[in-house]
């Protein structure tokens, strides 16, 4: 049973506004978005077409680069990361549904670097749970979350974009 439902969409709408003046400040020229298998391709489809940035979106699928993966096992749904040109020297938008541990996000980290050495990382999310493990902080982040040790969030979409949050046994 759903415990409750997000619609997401005013978030991605602040999430743009701050985003546009992060790249202004920071003077990041032609940055190259990158959205994090699934949920952050979701969000960064959108944040990409409200910022209209000019190079193609990228993709990353980190399954095969957590730190868990003995543990866990493989995802059953891997697919290709998919970056449509150099990263060396770019500026990077990493984006990324929920940041919770940092282990999502400091593996996205150690793919990138395989394909070359960014200029910078900034890092994007919806949503941040305060529940860090590794010192890794969100630059944009649409909203903070409180859950209660039973419950989880899960983004839904593509289409629409919604925020679930679920009693842990209700999977």
């Amino acid at each position: 049973m759903v415990s409750g439902v997000i619609k997401v969409d005013h978030l991605l709408t602040n999430m743009a506004a701050e985003l546009t003046t992060l790249i202004k400040a920071r003077q990041l020229d032609n940055p190259l978005m990158i959205g994090i298998h699934t949920g952050g391709v979701w969000l960064a489809e959108h944040l990409h077409q409200q910022l209209a940035i000019e190079s193609p979106l990228g993709t990353l699928d980190i399954s095969f680069y957590r730190d868990d993966f003995s543990r866990a096992g493989l995802n059953p749904k891997v697919q290709p990361s998919a970056l449509p040109c150099a990263t060396e020297d770019r500026h990077i938008i990493l984006v990324d549904d929920v940041i919770m541990s940092g282990r999502t996000i400091r593996a996205a980290m150690n793919e990138l670097f395989d394909y070359g050495r960014p200029a910078s990382i900034t890092l994007v999310t919806l949503l941040d749970l305060n529940r860090r493990e590794l010192p890794i902080q969100a630059d944009v982040t649409g909203d903070t979350l409180q859950l209660a040790d039973d419950e989880l969030v899960k983004l839904t979409g593509p289409v629409p974009l919604a925020l679930e949050i679920r009693k842990k046994d209700n999977l």
